[in-house]
């Protein structure tokens, strides 16, 4: 039986992990801290560790992964900007990850996070909770006839453009890559960065975080969105200069923000909190604006993704216990 430590664990995790442990051979330690520095230690005895988006594997904890026998990462996530891949390749640690885990779950919560921004849903069940039955402040608008601009169209990016195409939306489009032909088939008009941001009336951002597209949205590209513009964003929270997102919700300019990601949520996001005082500022100043609605980085949160996520990670980790190679297009 291969051991396997597995940090930053939550209920859904064991139960979509520990049924899909046994047949692969397979047992956790299931750890509710994160992977760091200070808690490498602990992985002593197991083979490969089980990591999530706030576990911190820089190179002294991979150095100290590898001093107590770990030969395996396995990201249970698509995103591995939380990993320096150099030193991992220089002490000979194999790196995996789940680069496509449930595409449409991502895709459905985007655009549910925007139609509850939009129409104020989650205001008027509160009111209605109370007993409040008026309709003031719940005006919002339609989105047939709306230009949404998708900025990425990776799967998830060109499933949210499909979506909102069946809105009768105009949908336009960003990336380095065009996929033309996907394009043409689903009536997209791709569109330089800046001509997108000018046109839409709402910007949904569906890139990975490369130094390419941090703060891709800053005070600068903040300026080009139509006033009253909407900004969704369920991928990585460092797209976008927090500061800048504040200034610009100060001046009235954009009507609404949708987040399911923050620049600095680690500590913060998966975590219950709600009997201390928030520590961060920007966060804190965030939810005062009645036009802003933060989901806590859920949009993965489906049993079909979480199923695909321990069946890919599982998988991935009993194939390079046995020195196969990992699943297709999962290693780094």
């Amino acid at each position: 039986m291969t051991t396997i430590a597995f940090f930053d664990t939550k209920s859904y995790d064991r139960e979509h992990f520990e049924p899909a442990a046994a047949p692969a051979g397979l047992s956790y330690q299931f750890h509710e801290f994160r992977l760091s520095v200070q808690t490498a230690a602990l992985a002593r005895g197991a083979t490969a560790v089980c990591v999530f988006v706030n576990d911190r594997l820089d190179r002294p904890c991979l150095a100290a992964l590898a001093e107590v026998g770990v030969r395996h990462v396995a990201l249970r996530c698509a995103g591995f900007n939380n990993v320096d891949l150099a030193a991992a390749r220089e002490l000979g640690l194999a790196v995996t990850r789940v680069p496509a885990y449930s595409p449409h779950a991502v895709a459905e919560h985007t655009v549910g996070l925007l139609l509850t921004l939009n129409r104020r849903i989650h205001r008027a069940y509160n009111r209605v909770r109370e007993h409040n039955f008026s309709l003031g402040g719940l005006v919002g608008f339609d989105l047939c006839g709306r230009t949404v601009g998708i900025v990425g169209t990776g799967k998830i990016g060109r499933i949210v453009a499909q979506i909102f195409r069946g809105f009768e939306a105009q949908v336009v489009a960003h990336d380095p890559y065009p996929n033309t032909a996907w394009a043409q088939a689903h009536g997209v008009e791709y569109l330089a960065l800046d001509a997108l941001l000018a046109r839409s009336d709402i910007v949904s951002l569906h890139l990975p975080l490369t130094p390419e597209t941090h703060h891709l949205l800053n005070a600068r590209s903040l300026a080009l969105l139509k006033p009253g513009a909407h900004v969704v964003n369920t991928s990585r929270g460092k797209l976008i200069d927090t500061a800048a997102l504040i200034a610009a919700l100060k001046t009235g300019r954009l009507g609404g923000v949708a987040l399911d990601v923050y620049e600095e949520e680690e500590g913060v996001f998966f975590e219950d909190l709600s009997g201390e005082v928030l520590q961060d500022d920007e966060l804190s100043r965030l939810l005062t604006f009645p036009n802003v609605l933060v989901t806590a980085h859920q949009a993965f949160l489906t049993h079909d993704a979480l199923a695909e996520i321990a069946r890919v990670t599982t998988e991935n980790i009993a194939r390079c216990a046995r020195t196969e190679a990992p699943l297709a297009g999962t290693a780094l």
